[in-house]
C-alpha cells in the first residue's frame, strides 16, 4: 500500500532538506520512493511543498492527488490550511505553531488572521507543536526542520530506520549532534 506525505512551509524553513532525508531513509529501507518538490521564492514568502510517496510495491507517480495525503506536516501554520485539500479522510496534520509573514501581509495587502488559523487547526484536530521554540532550546533555531522530520518518522511509524546514521551521512559534521537531538525531540512530540 502506498503512503503519501506532504511537507509544506515557506521558503528557507528547511522543508527540502527534511524531505530529502526522509526520502534517503525510505530508499535505504527498501521502499520504492517518488518525491516531488515545488520551490517558492523565499524572498517573496513563497510556499514550498514536498510530496513523498512510498511503498514496498511500485510507486508510479510522485504527485499526491487531492484527498490522498496520509500526513501533512506544516512548517508554518497557515501553510497547513493552504494544503488542507490534499489530506485524506482520517489523515494526520502536524502544524508548527510558527507564524512567518509573507510579503502580502508585510505590505498590508493581506491580513494574517491568527485567531482564524488557530480555530481552524483546532477544528481539524491538528497536532500543533512548537518546533521553533524547541529548536531554540536546543541551541539552533535552524534545526526546526529536523524536529518536524521527527514528527513524520514517529507519526508514520518509521522509527526502525537508522535515522541517526542518515543524519551523520548527510549533514555537515559540526551539526550532526544537534540534528540528532532535534530528531529525537520531534519524535517525542508525537504520541
Amino acid at each position: 500500500m502506498t503512503k503519501s506525505i506532504m511537507l509544506v512551509g515557506v521558503g528557507g524553513q528547511g522543508t527540502i532538506l527534511a524531505s530529502k532525508l526522509l526520502t534517503i531513509g525510505l530508499m535505504q529501507e527498501g521502499y520504492d520512493v517518488k518525491m516531488s518538490e515545488i520551490h517558492g521564492m523565499s524572498q517573496r514568502g513563497g510556499s514550498v511543498s514536498s510530496q513523498i510517496r512510498y511503498s514496498k510495491d511500485k510507486v508510479y507517480s510522485p504527485v499526491i492527488e487531492i484527498g490522498g495525503a496520509d500526513m501533512i506536516v506544516s512548517f508554518e501554520k497557515v501553510e497547513a490550511l493552504r494544503y488542507l485539500k490534499y489530506l485524506k479522510e482520517g489523515g494526520t496534520i502536524v502544524a508548527n505553531n510558527y507564524k512567518m509573514e509573507s510579503v502580502a501581509t508585510i505590505t498590508g495587502k493581506a491580513e494574517y488572521k491568527v485567531e482564524e488559523v488557530d480555530k481552524k487547526l483546532k477544528e481539524l484536530n491538528a497536532k500543533v507543536i512548537n518546533a521553533a521554540d524547541k529548536a531554540v532550546e536546543l541551541g539552533n533555531a535552524k534545526v526546526m526542520n529536523i524536529i518536524l522530520l521527527g514528527t513524520v518518522i514517529k507519526g508514520m511509524h518509521l522509527e526502525d530506520i537508522d535515522w541517526e546514521q542518515i543524519i551523520k551521512d548527510n549533514v555537515k559534521e559540526k551539526f550532526v549532534d544537534i540534528n540528532i537531538k532535534a530528531l529525537h525531540e520531534g519524535m517525542a512530540l508525537v504520541s
